[in-house]
């Protein structure tokens, strides 16, 4: 029994942090709690949803480029986080890719709305899934 349960411990500190799971409100109140204006919080979270499925430690697949996507909001390290493996990134965040796997999504915020002040929304490729009418997110308040 002992050996079993030393096992189970060992196993619980070598498992990868996976982040957290979010919901569509518990993302819409956080963004709005660090001033995110309401009116793009439907926006944010329907990138959320069809980015990441509001998963916090999500590194998505490599793109044709050889660059990955990080986090609820799938930041592209190439242009806008610092990867662990010392590749060349423009870091326009200024911050490690680790820091957008957080279950703290301070970091996702503040680099996501950098880029959306600087591309626009069509910056994430699911933006076509957002692009309209989208539910309220009043419901969450």
């Amino acid at each position: 029994m002992k050996a079993f349960i030393v096992l189970v411990a060992l196993a619980a500190f070598a498992a990868p942090a996976l982040g957290r799971t979010m919901d569509r409100c518990s993302l819409a109140r956080e963004m709005s709690d660090l001033g995110v204006p309401r009116d793009q919080l439907s926006k944010w979270t329907c990138i959320a949803e069809h980015e990441s499925s509001y998963r916090t430690g999500v590194v998505g697949p490599e793109n044709s480029n050889g660059s990955n996507d990080y986090g609820i909001f799938q930041i592209n390290n190439y242009y806008w986080c610092q990867p662990a493996n010392g590749r060349f990134s423009y870091n326009e965040c200024a911050l490690s890719c680790n820091a957008l796997l957080t279950d703290d999504i301070t970091h996702s915020v503040r680099c996501a709305q950098k880029v959306l002040s600087q591309q626009g929304w069509s910056a994430w490729s699911t933006w076509h899934f957002c692009d309209g009418a989208l539910p309220s997110i009043n419901d969450c308040f």
